[in-house]
């Protein structure tokens, strides 16, 4: 029997953990190749190397031709690709998880069809999102209430702070230079924050459509997910960079802020850790270590695992 041809995977229990990786990178009008186990990015202003086994997310924008090779590193080392559209502000795909288990996943499916338990997490949410507040005993209208105040109040605060006039917010995803510099570097920021926390749902094996708050959309949970760090970081960042750039400048320079405030903040693991809790409780701390990243079961109506690969009737020749 001829061997089969290619490099065999990489057992996912080698790779890096999502939360110990780059935040992001984004590029756009050049040719991802791959050099070794470095993925390259080339243009006329000459090659770029990038260390593909510790990138969270690579943002593929207009203009990127990527060969077969790159997209092999890329699933040799777990990391995901996600097509974006110009200025990085349209999502059209991604790319793979960085887990085989399907734990996490059982258990947002479980949390979000139950009125209750989906409750519970939306509240927990908000509590993230806005310490000292006790909602315990709030409604979800009563959540989206809080939230829309206290939503207005950041951006009141980063418009004093930076001295930037504030009137609403205008995203325009038909015309992103429509808008005024403040709200293109918002959609900006979002966006980049969008990918990070989409790279690091689907890294963990979770459904980026199983929301809590946000429901009906291919992403509804990285929405979810996003929103826990959009004041503290999208919406500062946007503000700074709008009082500081000329228009022509915004979109990169808010990428760029982005990632350093992700870094700084170390937003990866926050978010990777934020998941976990929100989905398991404090069994979430723990997830890394579990033994089964590749192991089958079969399931059992009694709640409890069952060996996959062994015959179980009782005429079975071994």
């Amino acid at each position: 029997m001829k061997p089969i041809p290619g490099p065999p995977p990489t057992p996912i229990s080698a790779l890096q953990r999502a939360q110990d990786r780059l935040s992001f990178v984004y590029l756009e009008r050049c040719v991802v190749h791959r050099d070794g186990n470095a993925l390259t990015a080339t243009d006329d202003r000459g090659v770029v190397h990038l260390p593909a086994a510790t990138v969270g997310a690579l943002l593929l924008g207009p203009g990127t031709n990527v060969t077969h090779q790159a997209m092999v590193l890329m699933a040799e080392s777990g990391s995901t690709c996600v097509w974006v559209g110009e200025q990085g502000v349209r999502y059209y795909a991604h790319g793979r998880t960085l887990t085989n288990a399907s734990r996490l996943l059982e258990a947002q499916a479980a949390l979000v069809s139950n009125q209750n338990l989906r409750l519970r997490v939306a509240r927990e949410m908000y509590a993230m999102r806005f310490p000292g507040e006790d909602v315990s005993a709030l409604t979800m209208q009563q959540l989206r209430g809080r939230e829309g105040a206290r939503v207005r109040k950041a951006y009141r605060d980063a418009s004093e702070e930076f001295g930037v006039e504030w009137t609403k917010r205008d995203y325009r995803p038909d015309d992103f230079t429509g808008s005024d510099p403040v709200n293109m570097a918002l959609s900006s920021a979002t966006t980049s924050l969008y990918g990070v926390c989409h790279a690091v749902i689907v890294a963990l094996g979770c459904a980026p459509g199983l929301g809590f708050v946000h429901t009906g959309h291919a992403r509804s949970f990285v929405f979810d997910v996003a929103d826990l760090y959009k004041a503290e970081i999208a919406i500062p960042v946007a503000f700074k960079v709008a009082s500081e750039q000329e228009p022509d400048d915004i979109p990169a320079e808010t990428r760029r802020a982005v990632r350093d405030a992700i870094v700084s903040q170390d937003l990866l693991a926050r978010c990777a850790r934020d998941v976990r809790r929100l989905l398991v409780g404090d069994q979430g701390e723990t997830a890394d270590d579990a033994p089964d990243w590749d192991v089958i079961y079969l399931w059992d109506r009694k709640g409890t695992k069952v060996v996959c690969g062994q015959n179980f009737s009782d005429d079975a020749p071994w």
